[in-house]
């Protein structure tokens, strides 16, 4: 009875501890067809391309920067075998890849407000080939500032000149504009910031820049929120060099102007400055823009109908509000340096064209730059000219320049 009982038992429905025994072969099995690692495991499709497209922006960005490095292509695992960049209407934009052909950017900063398809086209190694597209609008004019600048990049300016920035929009993050400019001086002169409102910050050192210096102004404004909604759209670098020290002395007592170059006294100029009526502004002011002849109108700087002159020769701004240090030919010679008789500007006697070289006008002409410093002295009521009409930061105390700073 024993022996029929185990027989039975060997050769009927498997046990438990059998059942879990197959299972866990089960799953070492299917472990083992389903591992990464196995020489059978399928490799990568022959028509797929290992070359991997990153544009910048991605396709269907808004409010895109407009600077070269805002816009682009990059390539891993390949090289572009073309990049195309077209504005809205299909006008192309000129573009470049690198040497290796694994980056493109356009070659110029893009228009704002305007709609670009970017396509670019790469191969593997293996010749398969990759594309991608990425259409984007660019930040529009009402959403972007504008920031014009003084001076000209690679001019040579003289020890008074400051960096001036005008913004085509109101600037609410003053300090995040600020920060954005880095200026360094050969001379190791520090420029500090003052903002004139909400649309200007101009940088001076304490003192004159020191001639023979050179200074180089970077700023990157590209993307910061300098107001609400309102975004900079310019990362760029620019410089100047300071030339020799030239300091005119303008003494309207004595209607004279004395130029002195780097401390030495080069030339003594009678002048003619503004009458009891229309006196000269006292203080320091800088040349900021240089015209061989220019129309000068009452009208514009609302002195009504007094003068309309054509051709002013040798004429040089002093202030925006219409100071000049020009050439005079109407005027008989016997005035400059005995009477005070112009509309506020510093006359020198000249000839009508001014094509005499040897006429004081043309001689300070010829001698001066934008940056140049004229200081008038003994204006009897014309009262000191306004640090932010013209380039005349330098009436302003340091400590008072420096209270203007949004980083100090």
């Amino acid at each position: 009875m024993t022996g029929n009982r185990t027989k039975r038992a060997q050769t009927g429905r498997p046990g438990a501890a059998a059942i879990l025994a197959l299972l866990a072969v089960a799953v070492l099995a299917l472990g083992a067809c389903s591992s990464g690692g196995g020489t059978d495991s399928p490799g990568p499709s022959p028509t797929v391309s290992r070359a991997r497209i990153t544009t910048t922006p991605q396709d269907g960005a808004g409010h895109v920067g407009i600077t070269v490095k805002d816009v682009g292509a990059s390539v891993t695992d390949g090289t572009f075998t073309s990049v195309t960049l077209t504005a809205q209407g299909g006008k192309a934009i000129a573009g470049a890849l690198t040497p290796a052909r694994n980056a493109w950017h356009p070659s110029a900063n893009l228009a704002r407000g305007t709609a670009y398809t970017l396509t670019a086209e790469a191969k593997d190694p293996d010749g398969r080939t990759a594309t991608r597209t990425a259409r984007f609008t660019t930040v529009s004019e009402s959403n972007s500032v504008i920031a014009f600048y003084t001076p000209e990049d690679t001019s040579t300016v003289g020890v008074g000149m400051e960096v001036s920035f005008r913004f085509d929009k109101p600037v609410t993050d003053r300090k995040a504009a600020e920060s954005a400019v880095k200026i360094t001086s050969t001379g190791g002169q520090q420029a500090v910031g003052h903002w004139f409102g909400d649309r200007r910050v101009d940088f001076r050192p304490q003192e004159f820049w020191k001639p023979d210096s050179k200074v180089t102004v970077n700023f990157d404004f590209d993307g910061l929120q300098l107001a609400k909604g309102i975004y900079g759209v310019q990362d760029r670098s620019f410089s100047f060099t300071v030339g020799r020290e030239q300091i005119s002395t303008v003494d309207a007592a004595h209607q004279e102007m004395t130029v002195r170059q780097n401390g030495a006294t080069v030339k003594t100029v009678p002048v003619s400055t503004g009458s009891p009526k229309f006196a000269t502004y006292n203080g320091t002011m800088v040349i900021s823009e240089q015209y061989r002849q220019t129309k000068m109108n009452s009208t514009t700087v609302g002195l009504g109908d007094e003068y309309d002159i054509p051709d002013v020769p040798h004429a040089q701004r002093l202030t925006n509000s219409g100071t000049f240090i020009h050439g005079n030919y109407w005027a008989a010679p016997s005035t400059f340096g005995a009477q005070a008789t112009s509309h506020g500007c510093v006359g020198l006697q000249d000839t009508q064209g001014g094509g005499d070289p040897g006429s004081p006008a043309a001689w300070f002409y010829a001698n001066s730059m934008p940056g140049d410093v004229v200081i008038v002295t003994n204006s009897t009521g014309g009262g000191t000219v306004a640090p932010d009409n013209g380039l005349s930061g330098w009436n302003m105390p340091w400590p008072a320049w420096t209270a203007g700073s949004a980083t100090t």
